[in-house]
C-alpha cells in the first residue's frame, strides 16, 4: 500500500490494483455502469468544468489538488488511508488480538449487510441533490454541490471495491443492486427512509448536509473502529471528505440566518416572506423535519444487533480507543427515557451493550447542538429575540422505542388528535414548501448571490467569492 495515489491506472488507487489482475477486471467492468448511472441520476445541470477538489494523497498534509474538472471526467478511485502497523482490535471479545485483513467467515454475511447499507446512502444523496444544480444561489453554492456530489459517487466506490475485493459473487451482485435502487422509486428504492425523502430546495440542501451528513459521520465513525481493517482504513479517508460535506451545511445555515436576521433589522418585522427572506419560523420547521428523520437512521435505541457486531468486533463506538471503560461492556449498564400511554417518562436501566444505538445518537445530538449554538449567536448578535432549537429526540419518529407516540418537540405526549391539530406549527408545511420553492431561482453571474442568503465569508482555497467557480456552457 502507498500513501500517494496512482492517476495511471483506468480507476485510480493507493491499493495496488494493478497487481490483482482478476479484481482489476471486474472493477473495470463496474466502470462503466457507474458512469452510465452518473449520467442518468448525477447533476442535472450541463457544465464545462467545476473548480474541484481531487485527492492526490491519503497522507495528513496536501492531500487535494484544486483545479477545473468536468464532471464527467473527475477521476473517481479507491483510496484507504495509510495502515497503522501491527493494529489490535480495540474492543469486542477479541480485543488485543490482530486486526483483521481478511474477513473472517463466521462474520461475512454482517460484514457484507453493514457496507451495503453504508454503500447504498452514497448514490441516494446524489439521486436527492440531482436538480438542485438549476436553482443554485450563486456559483460558490454550485461549486459545493458539485465537490459534495463527486466525493459521494467516491464513496460509493470506496465500498463496491470492498464488495468486490472480499465477498466474491455475492460482494458483486450487491454492487451491482447499489446502482440498481434508486431514492424515491416505488419499485426499487433506497434502503433507509431518509434517503427517500425529496431535497427540491437549497435550504433543505442545506440541512440534509448539516444533519443527515452528520449521521454519516458518526456511522463512519464506528465503522472506522471496525476489527476488519480495509473497512476501517476506507473509512477514514471517507471522514476526511464528509467534513467539507458537513461544513456545506453548517455554513450555509449560517448563511440563511444571517440573511433573515439581516431582513429583520432592516424591515423591523418578523414577517420577512414579503421581502424575499426565509422566516425563522420555517427554519425552525425545517430543523425539527430534518433532524427527526435524521435520528431514524441511528436505529432502534435497543438493539441486539448492534450489540453482537460489537462483540464480535464488527462496529464499535464513537472514538472507542478514547473511552476509559473495559471496551466489552458486558457488565456495564444505561438508562433509557421512555414514554407511557399515561403521558409520563420513566427510565428503564438496560445493558450497555442493548443500548449502544442509544449511545451513538447521544454523541450525534451533542454536536448537532453545536450548530444551533452558532445560529443563535447570529440571533443575539443582530439584537433578535428569537431561538432557534432541536426539537426532544421523540419528536417525529418512525424508528425505535418513540415510533408509537405522538411526542411535541418540548417533550410532551399528546394524542392523536392534538398532534394533528399541532403539526402545521412544527413540521413544514406544503405552503411553506412552496414558498421556499419560489425563491429558488438561479443566480449563475460571477459575485453575485440569490436575495434569501448571505454570501460566505471567505470562497474555497483561497479564492474570492467571485471568483468563476464553475463555468456554464
Amino acid at each position: 500500500m502507498t500513501t500517494s495515489i496512482n492517476y495511471e491506472d483506468k480507476i485510480p488507487n493507493n491499493v495496488d490494483l494493478s497487481s490483482d489482475r482478476r479484481l482489476q477486471r471486474a472493477l473495470e467492468g463496474w466502470q462503466p455502469k457507474f458512469l452510465n448511472w452518473w449520467g442518468e441520476m448525477g447533476p442535472a445541470l450541463e457544465n464545462q468544468g467545476v473548480y474541484l477538489r481531487t485527492a492526490v494523497s491519503v497522507g495528513r498534509e496536501g492531500w487535494a489538488h484544486f483545479d477545473h474538472v468536468a464532471l464527467e471526467q473527475y477521476r473517481w478511485g479507491i483510496f484507504l488511508s495509510e495502515p497503522r502497523q501491527d493494529r489490535r482490535i480495540a474492543f469486542g471479545e477479541n480485543r488485543g488480538a490482530p486486526a483483521w485483513q481478511q474477513v473472517p467467515g463466521e462474520y461475512r454475511a454482517d460484514l457484507q449487510r453493514l457496507i451495503v447499507v453504508q454503500g447504498d446512502t452514497e448514490p441516494a444523496s446524489v439521486e436527492q441533490q440531482r436538480l438542485l444544480g438549476l436553482t443554485a444561489p450563486s456559483l460558490y453554492d454550485l461549486r459545493n454541490l458539485f465537490q459534495v456530489n463527486v466525493e459521494e459517487g467516491r464513496h460509493l466506490w470506496a465500498m463496491v471495491y470492498l464488495l468486490h475485493a472480499y465477498f466474491g459473487r455475492e460482494g458483486r451482485e450487491e454492487a451491482e443492486a447499489l446502482l440498481f435502487r434508486n431514492s424515491g422509486s416505488p419499485d426499487s428504492p433506497r434502503i433507509l427512509g431518509a434517503f427517500n425523502e425529496e431535497t427540491a430546495d437549497w435550504l433543505a440542501f442545506y440541512m440534509f448536509t448539516y444533519f443527515t451528513d452528520r449521521d454519516g459521520k458518526y456511522q463512519l465513525g464506528t465503522l472506522k473502529e471496525s476489527a476488519f481493517d480495509p473497512l476501517s482504513r476506507t473509512c477514514e479517508f471517507m471522514l476526511k471528505e464528509e467534513a467539507h460535506h458537513m461544513f456545506v451545511g453548517t455554513t450555509g445555515v449560517d448563511r440563511v440566518v444571517q440573511r433573515s436576521a439581516d431582513l429583520i433589522r432592516e424591515h423591523d418585522t418578523m414577517d420577512i416572506a414579503a421581502h424575499g427572506g426565509i422566516p425563522l419560523e420555517i427554519i425552525q420547521r425545517y430543523i425539527n423535519f430534518h433532524y427527526s428523520v435524521s435520528l431514524d437512521l441511528f436505529g432502534s435505541e435497543t438493539s441486539t444487533n448492534a450489540a453482537n457486531y460489537f462483540t464480535a468486533g464488527l462496529k464499535g463506538r464513537w472514538q472507542e480507543e478514547r473511552r476509559t471503560d473495559d471496551h466489552k461492556l458486558t457488565e456495564d449498564a444505561m438508562f433509557l427515557d421512555k414514554p407511557g400511554a399515561d403521558g409520563i417518562w420513566t427510565q428503564e436501566e438496560l445493558s450497555a451493550l442493548l443500548l449502544l444505538n442509544l449511545d451513538l445518537r447521544g454523541e450525534y445530538s451533542a454536536d448537532c447542538q453545536n450548530g444551533l449554538n452558532r445560529w443563535n449567536k447570529i440571533l443575539s448578535d443582530a439584537g433578535i429575540d428569537f431561538r432557534l432549537s432541536l426539537p426532544h429526540v421523540g419528536f417525529n419518529r418512525e424508528v425505535g422505542v418513540y415510533s408509537d407516540f405522538h411526542i411535541s418537540p418540548q417533550g410532551t405526549v399528546l394524542d392523536a388528535a392534538t398532534w394533528e391539530q399541532c403539526r402545521a406549527k412544527w413540521l413544514p408545511t406544503s405552503e411553506d414548501f412552496t414558498f421556499v420553492r419560489s425563491l429558488m431561482y438561479p443566480v449563475y453571474e460571477r459575485g453575485r448571490i440569490a436575495s434569501w442568503v448571505a454570501p460566505p465569508r471567505q470562497g474555497i482555497n483561497g479564492k474570492p467569492f467571485d471568483y468563476e467557480y464553475v463555468y456554464l456552457p
